[in-house]
């Protein structure tokens, strides 16, 4: 499947306007200082963004295609009494942080990090397992549990991490709790169904960190 093309638009920079590639939007943006910018999906939302203001998009999550009203009704809603799981990544590798909240009151019920020399993928995969054990410890054998990465509900499913990191002494500590987690799915069974978060239905998922 081909990478998603991107629409760039830039709101401060040499020059102003939509440019199709990274490449051009850096060259507008290199060494100005105070840039505005920021990346699309959808060609005709960033038409749309390049006559408003930057700060009507600041914070906001514009990589993912908006949906009209009736093709959202064709995703549903998520189910609120569930446990959302989430992975925020500084670099690749970074440093790695993973959480689970409620996915209806947003209350945080764990969270790990920050861990050296990390990936998003491994987050997110560890935050699933996490996620399964402590639902398992709590006998609540039914309770979904919602991730945004179809990566990482592949590895949980094959109980296996199959990332390509190259680990050293820096992150011991990621490859003891990505060993610890292969082990508990070896080790156990779960009915939690692990649905995925249909973020350009909903929005962001509820235990996302907030930092794109």
């Amino acid at each position: 499947m081909g990478k998603k093309s991107k629409f760039y638009v830039v709101w401060k920079g040499k020059k102003t306007g939509v440019f199709s590639s990274w490449k051009e939007c850096k060259e507008q943006i290199n060494g100005f200082e105070g840039a505005q910018y920021k990346a699309f999906v959808d060609k005709a939302e960033a038409e749309k963004a390049i006559k408003g203001k930057y700060d009507d998009y600041k914070g906001k999550n514009t990589k993912v295609k908006v949906l009209s009203k009736a093709e959202k009704v064709k995703y549903g809603s998520p189910i609120l009494q569930s446990l959302s799981v989430d992975a925020a990544c500084a670099g690749n590798p970074g440093v790695l942080e993973y959480r689970g909240v409620l996915t209806d009151s947003k209350k945080q019920v764990f969270i790990l990090g920050p861990i050296k020399k990390g990936t998003n993928n491994i987050g997110e995969f560890l935050a699933l397992v996490h996620g399964l054990a402590l639902l398992k410890q709590k006998n609540l054998d039914h309770y979904p549990i919602y991730s945004d990465s179809k990566i990482a509900m592949s590895w949980v499913k094959k109980k296996q991490c199959r990332t390509n990191l190259v680990f050293d002494k820096d992150n011991q500590q990621l490859l003891e709790l990505i060993k610890r987690a292969e082990k508990w799915l070896k080790e156990n069974t779960y009915q939690n169904p692990i649905l995925k978060w249909e973020t350009k239905a909903w929005g962001e998922i509820p235990a996302d960190f907030g930092r794109k």
